[in-house]
C-alpha cells in the first residue's frame, strides 16, 4: 500500500476512535469496544476499499457493508460521517438520543448510508449473504459479454456473539454451498464477549468450521493496513468462493484499564478513561474533532467515488442501448412494479373447489411470476408441501443464478434474514415458504423486516389443528396472534380460492411484509367471498352475510372456519334466528379503515358476538367485546384425522349450536 494513504488511513482511524468514544461518552451509553478495536477496518473500507458513492447511497452497482455487530454502531456512525453521507458532526453528538440519525443500533431508512437493521446478533450475516445472493441474480439476468453492470461486493463485519448464534451457521451453510464469490465476512476476532473472555463459553475451531463450509478462509492483524491490503487486493479481483477473513483485534484498544477485556464491551469508557485512552493513543482530546488533513483525504475521495459511479453510469447506457428488452424488465423490477389490470386478471381465473389454500397459492403464483419479474421464490426443504414452487423456472445454483426457485434446505431462519437482503437489493420481492408452526424459527427475521417495511411474502401452510394426524408439535395454535402482534406485519388468513387470490393481492400492493396463512386441507368456496378488492379482503374484514333483522348472532371468523360459520348461520336461520357473517382475513389491514366503516362492520348492537378460529382466543375480544364468546383453541391439539379433531375441540355445527342454544 503506497505510504501516503497508509499515513492518511492512520489518521483516519484515529479519529474514528475519537469520534465514537466521544458519542459513547455524551450519550452515557454504548458499545465502545469494538469501535475502538475495529477503527483500522473501518478507515480502510471507507477510506480506501469500497466501490460507493457518499452522495448517492442508493447507487445500485456499490458495494454494500453491514455491521453485524450492530452494538458497534459509532464504528459505521463515525465512518459515514466522515466519508461524506448525510450524517453530521451534530447526528453523533446526539448518538442514542429521541429522534437522532444515530440510534443505538444501526436502522435502514433511518440514517443514510446504513444499507440494514442490525443489532440481533447474527441476523446481519443473513441480510448481507442475500444481499449476495440477489445480486448474484442480477448478475445472471443482466450482465452481457459486453457490458458488465453487477460487479459489487457485500461485506459484512460480525462478532464473536454473531459468529456463536445459530443462525450465522444456517446461512454460512448456504452461503458455502451457493458458492457466493461476492460475499466477504470479516470476523472480529478478539476473544472476549460481553459476559467475559471468549474461553469462557467457547472453544471451537471457527476458521475450520468456515472452511468445512466452503469459504475461503484468511487470518489478518486487524490493524495492519499493508495485510488487509493484500487479502481484500485478492479477494477484489480473485474471489471464487464466500471470504471468512479472521481479523486479530483488541477490544477497547488503547484503554489503559478496560482493553481486551469485556468492561470495554457495553459501557462508557468514563471521562477520566477516555482521557487516558486519547492520551494513549495521540489522538486530539477535543471532542468529536476531525482534523483538516482527514477533511481533505475524503473530499477528494469523495471526488473519486462520484467519478466511479459517474463512470458506471455510462456503461449502464451503453447497455441499455444494446439490450432494450432486458432494460425493460429491469425498470420493472427496481419500480417493483405489478401489473394494473393484476386484480382484473386474478378474479378471472378460473380454480376449482373444493381446494386446499395452499394449493390454490400455487395457482397464484405460477400464473402471476411471469407477470413479475421480481419475484421470486423459495422455501426451507419442503417446497412441496407448502406449494412456492414455481413451475416453469430452473432452481437457483452455484453453478445458475437465473432460475427463481430458491432452496434453502432446513433453514427457516436463515431463509427468512436472506429474504431481507434480497428485499433490500430494491431489485426483489421475496417470497418464502414453510409450515406456520415453524414460523417460531423466523420470528426474530420477520421482526427485523417489518421495522425495515421490506416487501416480503411469507407463504406459511398446515395452518392449524386441522392438518391432522401430524400432531401438536406441528398444529399451529398460538402463532395467529404472535404474528399478529407484529407491528406493521400483514397476516393474512384467507377462507377459500376468492380470499386467497386476493390476499396474494394485497401482499403485493402492500409496502411491507406480509405473512399468509394457508389451508392443507380442502376448502370450500364460500358464498359471498366473490367480490372487488376493495369491497373485499384489501377492507380487512367486511360483511359476507347480512342480516335481515336486527341480528341475534354476529360471527366473525378466518380460513377454514369461515364456511363453518356460515354452516352454523344457516341452521340458526331454520330457527329463526338473525345472522350476521364478517370475514375477517386481516386484523392489521382492517384496523387501518376509517372508523365510519369499521363502525358499518363491527359497531352497534349485533346481539350475540362469536369469533370461530381454530387459534387460541387471544386478540378477539377488541372485535366480540368482553362479553363475546371465542369458539377457538386455547391448548394444545392432537394427532387424529382433521374430522376427529373438529369433534373432539368443538369445530362442529352441533357443538357451536349447543354453546350457543343450549339445546
Amino acid at each position: 500500500m503506497d505510504n501516503e494513504i497508509k499515513k492518511n488511513l492512520e489518521k483516519v482511524a484515529g479519529t474514528i476512535r475519537g469520534l465514537a468514544m466521544d458519542g459513547v461518552q455524551k450519550a452515557n451509553s454504548g458499545h465502545p469496544g469494538l469501535p475502538l478495536g475495529c477503527a483500522e477496518i473501518g478507515a480502510y473500507l471507507y477510506g480506501y476499499f469500497l466501490k460507493h458513492n457518499p452522495k448517492n447511497s442508493n447507487w445500485l452497482n456499490r458495494d454494500r457493508f453491514v455491521l453485524s455487530a450492530g452494538h458497534g454502531s459509532m464504528l459505521l456512525y463515525a465512518c459515514l460521517h466522515l466519508s461524506g453521507f448525510k450524517l453530521s458532526l451534530e447526528d453523533l453528538r446526539s448518538f442514542r438520543q429521541l429522534h437522532s440519525r444515530t440510534p443505538g443500533h444501526p436502522e435502514k431508512g433511518h440514517t443514510d448510508g446504513v444499507e440494514t437493521t442490525t443489532g440481533p446478533l447474527g441476523q446481519g450475516i443473513g441480510h448481507a449473504a442475500g444481499m449476495a445472493l440477489g445480486l448474484k441474480m442480477l448478475q445472471a439476468r443482466f450482465n452481457t459479454e459486453s457490458h458488465e453492470i453487477i460487479n459489487n461486493k457485500v461485506i459484512v463485519l460480525a462478532g464473536d456473539g454473531c459468529l456463536m448464534e445459530g443462525v450465522s451457521a444456517e446461512v454460512a451453510s448456504i452461503a458455502g454451498h451457493l458458492k457466493l464469490d461476492n460475499l466477504i465476512l470479516i470476523w472480529d476476532d478478539n476473544k472476549v464477549t460481553l459476559d467475559g473472555p471468549l474461553k469462557d463459553c467457547d472453544s471451537e475451531d471457527t476458521k475450520k468450521r468456515f472452511e468445512a463450509y466452503g469459504f475461503d478462509v484468511y487470518e489478518v492483524d486487524g490493524s495492519d493496513f499493508d495485510a488487509l491490503d493484500i487479502i481484500f487486493s485478492k479477494v477484489r479481483t480473485h474471489q471464487t468462493r464466500p471470504v471468512l477473513i479472521a481479523a486479530h483485534t483488541i477490544i477497547g484498544k488503547g484503554s489503559p484499564h478496560k482493553q481486551g477485556t469485556s468492561k470495554a464491551h457495553g459501557e462508557p469508557l468514563g471521562t477520566e478513561e477516555l482521557i487516558a485512552t486519547k492520551e494513549a493513543l495521540g489522538i486530539s482530546l477535543e471532542d468529536f474533532y476531525v482534523s483538516q488533513a482527514v477533511r481533505s483525504y475524503f473530499d477528494k475521495k469523495l471526488i473519486q467515488d462520484t467519478a466511479l459511479e459517474e463512470s458506471w453510469h455510462k456503461e449502464y447506457a451503453l447497455w441499455r442501448e444494446s439490450n432494450g428488452d432486458l432494460a425493460k424488465i429491469f425498470d420493472r423490477m427496481k419500480g417493483n412494479k405489478i401489473p394494473e389490470d393484476l386484480e382484473e386478471l386474478l378474479r378471472a381465473m378460473k380454480i376449482k373447489s373444493p381446494l386446499a389454500g395452499r394449493n390454490a397459492a400455487n395457482e397464484v403464483i405460477n400464473k402471476i411470476c411471469p407477470l413479475i419479474p421480481q419475484l421470486i421464490g423459495g422455501s426451507a426443504d419442503l417446497s412441496g408441501s407448502d406449494k412456492t414452487m414455481l413451475k416453469d423456472s430452473p432452481l437457483i445454483s452455484r453453478d445458475s443464478f437465473i432460475g427463481r426457485n430458491i432452496k434453502y434446505g432446513t433453514r427457516e431462519f436463515a431463509m427468512a434474514s436472506m429474504a431481507c437482503g434480497l428485499s433490500e437489493t430494491g431489485m426483489f420481492f421475496p417470497y418464502i415458504g414453510t409450515f406456520l408452526v415453524f414460523s417460531d424459527y423466523m420470528r426474530n427475521a420477520i421482526r427485523l423486516a417489518s421495522m425495515m417495511e421490506l416487501p416480503i411474502i411469507y407463504q406459511f401452510t398446515h395452518d392449524s389443528l386441522f392438518l391432522g394426524e401430524d400432531g401438536p408439535t406441528h398444529q399451529a395454535v398460538e402463532h395467529y396472534a404472535a404474528l399478529r402482534a407484529i407491528p406493521r406485519l400483514h397476516f393474512i388468513r384467507p377462507a377459500d380460492n376468492n380470499e386467497v387470490k386476493m390476499a396474494w393481492l394485497a401482499a403485493l400492493k402492500y409496502q411491507g411484509p406480509t405473512a399468509l396463512a394457508l389451508s392443507r386441507q380442502n376448502l370450500p368456496e364460500v358464498k359471498g367471498t366473490d367480490v372487488s378488492y376493495g369491497e373485499g379482503v384489501g377492507r380487512g374484514g367486511y360483511i359476507i352475510k347480512k342480516e335481515e333483522t336486527k341480528p341475534d348472532f354476529t360471527f366473525f371468523a378466518t380460513g377454514s372456519e369461515l364456511s363453518l360459520a356460515m354452516d352454523v348461520m344457516l341452521e340458526l336461520e331454520k330457527r329463526g334466528k338473525s345472522v350476521r357473517v364478517v370475514s375477517m382475513p386481516c386484523f392489521a389491514i382492517f384496523d387501518k379503515q376509517s372508523d365510519a366503516y369499521k363502525q358499518s362492520v363491527i359497531g352497534g348492537d349485533l346481539g350475540c358476538r362469536i369469533s370461530i378460529e381454530a387459534g387460541v382466543s387471544f386478540g378477539w375480544h377488541k372485535y366480540i367485546g368482553i362479553d363475546g364468546i371465542a369458539i377457538c383453541q386455547d391448548t394444545f391439539g392432537a394427532s387424529a384425522p382433521a374430522s376427529a379433531l373438529a369433534k373432539e375441540f368443538g369445530f362442529t355445527v352441533d357443538a357451536i349450536l349447543e354453546r350457543l342454544l343450549g339445546n
